[in-house]
């Protein structure tokens, strides 16, 4: 549910460090450059967790486009790997010279903590020499999450990605019910937030892989303004041709709406505390994160919107 994650500051983690810094010769782990290949030659493999939601399908599918040998983990897939279930983590990890951490629900979440401490540990063991993690922009339950896998993973290079809310959120994921329906119902008030488009997120999380320059960086990914969710759904409306509304709700309400849909109680209460928490003006700042690794502006929800929604019918 939080495949979204948000994400923290700068000033909680090490500066940015942008595209004119990190690896112009496409080197990335041990020698290792955008084809897939490791200084010797070898196939380079890198595990893919959560391989099928929002940003780890598309990750998968930008490493395989680069020559990487993916290893895609989810709890049906080839490479049974279920954050739920620690056993399946070692396996996995086998033979992975990198992997791209998404933890669900949320670093931030109960759980968070001690499920990084062991992954990273397990990481170091199978020796994994890179990993990126998949963190929450103005969580700082997360940040504590994000240092236990540093601190476990004994001798591998470690990226933080901060991403905002996730602009696909309104597509395929937490709210796309309500956009179908014509209404999206939120505990946003009226804060504005710069959503990120996940292919954004993607193309980033694949530099942080494949190319050097990252290792020990945090950086935070954000669109290139905020917005609020008014006026997001005025945007889909534009884009689709069919009414969409934004209806605030309040923290409590909406835990209840969350548990009428069938989610447990206590995880219900806790998503509604999150997302109250985190739009609550805290994050409405943007970065140049995406530029200083991509070397090009994030797509606009606008612009998101467009390719989304356009030619639908009312």
């Amino acid at each position: 549910m939080t495949n979204r994650t948000s994400n923290t500051r700068n000033e909680q983690g090490i500066d940015e460090q942008g595209a004119d810094g990190q690896g112009v010769d496409g080197q990335g782990v041990d020698g290792q450059g955008v084809d897939g290949q490791g200084a010797g030659g070898e196939h380079v493999t890198v595990l893919v967790t959560s391989a099928t939601g929002k940003t780890g399908r598309r990750v998968a599918e930008r490493l395989t486009a680069r020559g990487v040998t993916v290893r895609a983990g989810s709890r049906s897939g080839s490479t049974p790997f279920d954050w739920e279930a620690p056993e399946t983590w070692g396996p996995a990890l086998r033979g992975a010279d990198a992997a791209y951490v998404a933890y669900y629900p949320d670093l931030a979440a109960p759980g968070g903590v001690q499920a990084m401490e062991t992954f990273g540990r397990l990481a170091a063991e199978h020796g994994v020499r890179r990993l990126t993690v998949l963190s929450g922009r103005g969580e700082p339950e997360a940040v504590v999450a994000e240092e236990a896998l540093r601190a476990a993973a004994v001798g591998v290079e470690l990226t933080v990605v901060r991403a905002a809310f996730f602009a696909q959120n309104f597509s395929e994921g937490l709210l796309a019910e309500g956009v179908a329906e014509g209404v999206v119902v939120f505990p946003a008030g009226d804060t504005a937030e710069p959503f990120i488009d996940v292919d954004d997120l993607a193309d980033v999380v694949v530099e942080t892989l494949t190319t050097d320059g990252h290792a020990g960086r945090v950086h935070e990914l954000t669109g290139p303004r905020p917005i609020g969710f008014a006026e997001v759904a005025a945007e889909i409306s534009r884009a689709s041709g069919r009414p969409v509304a934004y209806r605030p709700a309040s923290q409590s309400a909406y835990a209840a709406m969350l548990t009428e849909f069938g989610l447990p109680a206590p995880e219900a209460v806790w998503l509604a505390a999150l997302f109250a928490t985190l739009l609550d003006g805290h994050n409405a700042s943007v970065t140049d994160g995406v530029k200083r690794v991509l070397g090009r502006e994030p797509r606009s929800f606008g612009a998101f919107a467009d390719a989304t929604w356009a030619g639908e019918e009312a």
